[in-house]
């Protein structure tokens, strides 16, 4: 299948329990043809643990949740050695993090020590415990949520952290229409329960490989540039975006462009992914957050001002 032919089956299926969340959907998507993580921000309730299943079952993927507490350790994430009586030796029990489509549940209720032991984990793809390395799977993509509007008995992630996460993305109440469509749906049985796979990981691969293959003018790489670097200079902002920032910029606007069947990213590509995948990396000065203004709003201010290249022909 082509990445479009994947995205169209992955979207409609997964739509199947997810009610009126096609924009999330969509870089949901976007994210897992980059490899990339993403952090789900929202009130309970809202569908994050069914989205993150759904999207596993129709890959066919193995999925496992952690609800994260105080209390959690780090070893009860990537595993612990144990000693074997019988075999007086120590055997290596793998940890939840061991899967390819890990929930990581209210991921801002854990310690800072506990959170931490994510970040070998969604950047090198492998644990390290007792001095030996051992890889994850292939793929592997955290979904990590937070409720954004209870602070009490919790430890917001450190801004290292909020890094790592290719977007933050947020499923927001269903609309009147919408959520009586949930409720026609879900009125006889869970759709969940009998979901089936669109696709396999072989399909993935591929998916990944165009988005690769996708190809980045200079004017929309100038335009996409221009972009980071004003969040840098912005009066508003005491953190602006980072290298890292840059790339998942660049590599979300290809996925972007192959989801929806071109080889080459256009200006409107990177304009939709900005907010998703820069505004969780950017801090904003004290004042300016006191008179309610958002990390969104300067971006927005942001993509008004910068200039959009005209493409001709082929978009190169």
């Amino acid at each position: 299948m082509t990445g479009r032919v994947t995205a169209a089956r992955l979207r409609e299926n997964i739509a199947k329990v997810i009610v009126g969340k096609e924009s999330v959907i969509d870089l949901l998507l976007v994210a897992l043809a980059c490899e990339g993580h993403v952090l789900l921000e929202d009130v309970p309730g809202t569908g994050k643990t069914m989205l993150a299943k759904s999207l596993s079952r129709s890959l066919r993927l193995d999925f496992k949740r952690v609800q994260f507490t105080p209390d959690l350790l780090p070893a009860d994430v990537t595993g612990v050695s144990v000693f074997n009586e019988a075999t007086a030796q120590f055997e290596f029990r793998k940890g939840p993090a061991f899967t390819h489509v890990l929930l990581a549940d209210e991921i801002n209720r854990a310690t800072p020590r506990t959170q931490a032991a994510l970040l070998e984990c969604m950047e090198e793809r492998q644990i390290t415990t007792d001095g030996e390395t051992r890889p994850l799977a292939d793929p592997f993509l955290v979904m990590a949520t937070q409720n954004p509007i209870e602070q009490e008995g919790t430890f917001p992630l450190p801004e290292a952290q909020l890094d790592r996460f290719l977007m933050r993305l947020s499923l927001g109440y269903p609309s009147a229409e919408e959520e009586t469509r949930l409720v026609v749906r879900f009125a006889q049985a869970n759709p969940l329960s009998v979901l089936e796979p669109v696709a396999d990981v072989n399909d993935l691969v591929a998916l990944r490989a165009e988005a690769q293959a996708v190809h980045l003018g200079e004017a929309v790489t100038e335009y996409l540039i221009a972009i980071v670097r004003a969040t840098r200079d912005h009066e508003a902002l005491r953190l602006g975006a980072s290298p890292r920032a840059t790339l998942a910029l660049m590599r979300t606007a290809r996925a972007r462009a192959a989801l929806l069947g071109r080889d080459f990213v256009l200006p409107d590509d990177v304009k939709e992914l900005v907010k998703p995948v820069l505004g969780h990396r950017l801090i904003i000065h004290n004042q300016y957050r006191l008179r309610g203004m958002s990390a969104a709003a300067v971006l927005q201010a942001i993509l008004e001002k910068a200039p959009v290249p005209v493409l001709l022909g082929s978009g190169l």
